[in-house]
């Protein structure tokens, strides 16, 4: 059997690097961002970092090599040392994709000074490494647990019953989670169309297709 396709390759050369650099650079942002705001936590446990040995979860690296989807290991946060805790523990989540929204910009203005041939190496690369910050961004702001954007939703929720519900969703996170990503929908999982939607209107409309 030949384990060496075109996408094992593809796969190898120019998405893992891009995937390694990308999620380093988000972990990396949210421990920059807790430390700003008060928090030594993330930097006491050594992931105030750009080494991407720091932010590795061992299984989600192997689940990303074998099905193409990982994680890195989350970064801590003890937001009851922020002055103001839903506020700043939304700005700590939001600084991941922000992020990644930053790279993506500047992967743009790459593409655009170069203007690479669109079958080189050097276009590959930048295109990928565009739609993995793309996907990074977009997946982790949409509002479920334990993922960014459910604690950014969470600092907008006005205090009551609805924000009790609201954080206690946490205690289920794998029901949304698995229902964002299995595909058991006709068009396939929530978040494959969410990403493939979104991504290909962000990218045509910085200039990638």
């Amino acid at each position: 059997m030949n384990f060496l396709t075109p996408e094992t390759i593809y796969w190898m050369l120019f998405a893992i690097p891009s995937i390694l650099i990308a999620s380093t650079v988000h972990e990396y942002a949210h421990a920059w961002a807790a430390m700003k705001l008060g928090d030594l936590t993330a930097k006491a446990n050594g992931r105030l970092t750009l080494n991407p040995l720091s932010h590795i979860d061992p299984l989600g690296a192997i689940s990303m090599i074998i099905f193409k989807f990982g994680w890195s290991k989350p970064v801590p946060v003890n937001e009851y040392n922020f002055e103001k805790r839903e506020r700043d523990t939304a700005l700590v989540s939001l600084a991941g994709p922000v992020s990644n929204i930053l790279l993506l910009l500047v992967t743009t203005g790459i593409n655009l000074l170069l203007q690479p041939n669109p079958a080189s190496w050097v276009s590959t690369l930048i295109v990928t490494f565009a739609m993995i910050n793309g996907v990074l961004a977009i997946f982790n702001l949409i509002p479920i647990p334990p993922l960014d954007g459910h604690k950014i939703v969470r600092a907008i929720i006005p205090k009551g019953k609805l924000r009790y519900y609201w954080e206690e969703l946490e205690s289920y996170y794998y029901i949304p989670l698995l229902l964002l990503l299995l595909p058991i929908f006709p068009f396939g999982s929530i978040a494959s169309l969410i990403l493939g939607k979104t991504l290909t209107k962000v990218l045509t409309l910085l200039g990638f297709f």
